[in-house]
């Protein structure tokens, strides 16, 4: 089922990448600064909020597939590690996180992969750990995205900033947690 309404909305996350990441090229004179980042916010809140629906669409509708399956993770991990990128050259994030959130997904994707190939799948299916990571991750990229002041009291860059480091350390605590999972099938395979 590569055309479903989940499929088509998981492409859209795709898509939407060079469009999150092109409004900051855009001239000042077409787009001022602050409007970037409110268009750049925006755009990565109702495609970050994709996720969650095309899940629930797939599973309402009865087309889940494993074509889509494979495409969710991939599209979250293209979305968040391109608005990460983003933030480094803004300079709204330090290096480090970028390192540790894109090397993480990384890690993780090639150790199912490996794990999906022996058929030990399961010792790595997601874990809460992943999720809660991953909540936080949605909630400090639009807040550094839009880096500003919202409501007029809450200060979207101190907020964002606390946040993606607790990302950090999440994405290092679920990584560790993944490997500890995996560890008794990677110690029966190097022998």
């Amino acid at each position: 089922m590569f055309w479903t309404i989940p499929t088509i909305m998981t492409w859209a996350r795709i898509v939407a990448i060079p469009f999150i990441v092109g409004v900051f090229y855009l001239p000042d004179a077409m787009l001022p600064a602050g409007e970037k980042n409110l268009a750049a916010t925006i755009m990565f809140v109702v495609f970050a909020l994709t996720d969650w629906l095309d899940g629930y669409l797939a599973r309402k509708l009865n087309q889940s597939s494993s074509f889509g399956a494979f495409l969710d993770p991939v599209a979250d991990k293209f979305l968040v590690c391109a608005c990460v990128l983003v933030l480094v050259h803004l300079q709204r994030t330090d290096v480090f996180v970028a390192l540790i959130i894109i090397g993480r997904e990384i890690a993780i994707s090639a150790l199912r992969e490996w794990m999906a190939q022996i058929g030990a799948s399961k010792s790595v299916a997601v874990h809460m750990i992943g999720k809660i990571k991953t909540v936080v991750q949605m909630v400090a990229i639009p807040f550094l995205l839009f880096d500003g002041v919202l409501f007029g009291m809450v200060n979207t860059h101190l907020w964002g900033m606390a946040l993606i480091w607790v990302a950090a350390v999440l994405t290092v605590w679920s990584m560790v947690y993944y490997l500890q999972k995996a560890l008794p099938e990677i110690r029966a395979r190097a022998r």
